[in-house]
């Protein structure tokens, strides 16, 4: 089953990237401007099917009307083993940086954090198979391409994943907000670590927190004592980048 892809940056993230592969490239018929003409020169170099439509049957294909004037039709997304992950992570002999999440169910939250993971240069995000949201037209947009560079692995269960990578030698780090947990910004984040981001409501569940080697938490000082979740899963990835680039 293929997959439509709105929107002008995702769509040029998705031609070059290292993704699922482009089918055909669908384009607003008569409404010319220099973004739309980026892409069909990109669509074009790599011999891609290329046809226009009026703007109302964009519309009906992709279900709402904010695709920008193009779709891209690509094959069905396809998840990242997470033994394949493993055994690619230990031949780079890189760092390891994953971002696993639980329970994360909001499309455009998931999207966001997606991003910010690749942007931080995470080698791969791993969620849960139940309670996390799909990959959907709206988990891409908001994504904004990171799924075209980004690994996303799908677990039965995120515990025994975290027991994987500790015997790996991943360091595993749980997001929490209770007041016993270490602060984010004084503890050392350098080495092989995975941050674990809980749902946007409850945070981590308990079995996962106990899965966790150590709980951090974002010093908070105002009187709102949280975070939306992308958020602060943005604040975390990029302590970890900032530490990791001294």
């Amino acid at each position: 089953m293929a997959d439509y892809l709105y929107g002008i940056n995702p769509i040029h993230e998705a031609l070059q990237g290292r993704g699922r592969k482009p089918l055909e490239l669908l384009v607003v018929n008569g409404e010319p401007n220099d973004r739309l003409e980026g892409l069909i020169s990109q669509a074009e170099q790599q011999r891609l099917k290329i046809n226009y439509f009026a703007r109302q049957e964009l519309d009906r294909l992709a279900g709402h009307s904010h695709h920008q004037g193009v779709l891209l039709l690509l094959t069905s997304f396809r998840y990242t083993d997470f033994a394949e992950l493993l055994r690619d992570w230990r031949a780079s002999q890189q760092v390891a940086f994953f971002l696993l999440l639980d329970g994360i169910t909001d499309p455009h939250n998931f999207g966001a954090i997606l991003r910010s993971a690749e942007v931080a240069g995470c080698r791969a995000v791993i969620v849960a198979k139940d309670r996390s949201c799909p990959v959907t037209s709206v988990v891409e947009k908001t994504a904004a391409g990171a799924l075209a560079h980004l690994p996303l692995c799908q677990v039965t269960n995120l515990s025994r994943t975290l027991d994987e990578l500790k015997s790996a030698g991943v360091w595993c780090y749980g997001l929490a907000g209770e007041a016993e947990a270490q602060n984010l910004f004084s503890t050392d984040l350098q080495g092989n670590l995975a941050l674990v981001v809980g749902s946007e409501g409850k945070g981590l569940r308990p079995n996962i927190r106990n899965h966790c080697d150590a709980l951090l938490t974002i010093p908070m000082l105002g009187k709102i004592n949280s975070l939306n979740a992308s958020v602060a899963t943005g604040i975390a990835l990029f302590e970890v980048v900032r530490q990791n680039s001294q």
